[in-house]
């Protein structure tokens, strides 16, 4: 997390305490960022998506969790996305996202808003294919619906740059182990597949 997190968390916390203009949610418009290329994250057809909220102050809980799971899914029309609890035996390629800043405060007259969270994508043998941080701020001067204006925006950012990251994905039988591992040691010992050329 970002040094200056702990601070905005703070911040809503006392603000929240003094009953002060703090992190009250506004809410979240619905947003997706569908690409006709890329129905689903790396080729596959089925993801289970977990949404983890790891605030230090969490407020309104289920709805940040369903505002981030309904953008990535609404995204994603090509997806099946399966239910945390059924997971197949031997596991399931999964997505988890986890919420470090989600809110808004009052500082010195402006409307601070951020949205953070890490995102992690990992096979169904549990190997990570992808990991990265979404992480937006965006600041407005405190007239009415600025708070909600400045999350909005922050939240539209991390949700676009999450959807970019998981589009980028390569299809995962085309992704090759990092040298030095056991993975490439296998796979470099392993027999030519039928038909390969020796040069």
């Amino acid at each position: 997390m970002k040094s200056n997190a702990g601070v905005l968390l703070l911040v809503c916390s006392v603000g929240g305490a003094l009953g002060a203009a703090g992190c009250g949610p506004a809410p979240i418009r619905p947003l997706s960022f569908p690409d006709p290329e890329v129905s689903c994250p790396a080729g596959l057809i089925s993801w289970k998506l977990d949404v983890v909220d790891r605030r230090a102050e969490p407020e309104a809980t289920e709805k940040a969790v369903a505002s981030i799971r309904s953008g990535i899914q609404d995204s994603f029309p090509g997806c099946r996305w399966n239910a945390s609890s059924a997971e197949p035996e031997g596991g399931a390629p999964t997505i988890t996202v986890t919420i470090h800043r989600l809110g808004v405060v009052e500082h010195d007259r402006y409307q601070d808003a951020a949205a953070e969270w890490t995102v992690t994508a990992t096979n169904a043998s549990g190997s990570t294919l992808t990991e990265f941080d979404a992480n937006e701020e965006e600041s407005r001067p405190a007239y009415s619906g600025a708070d909600e204006e400045a999350l909005n925006e922050a939240f539209r950012k991390a949700l676009q740059r999450t959807v970019k990251g998981l589009a980028a994905m390569q299809r995962l039988g085309s992704i090759r182990p990092h040298e030095g591992t056991l993975l490439a040691a296998g796979s470099a010992a392993a027999p030519p597949s039928k038909g390969a050329v020796n040069r």
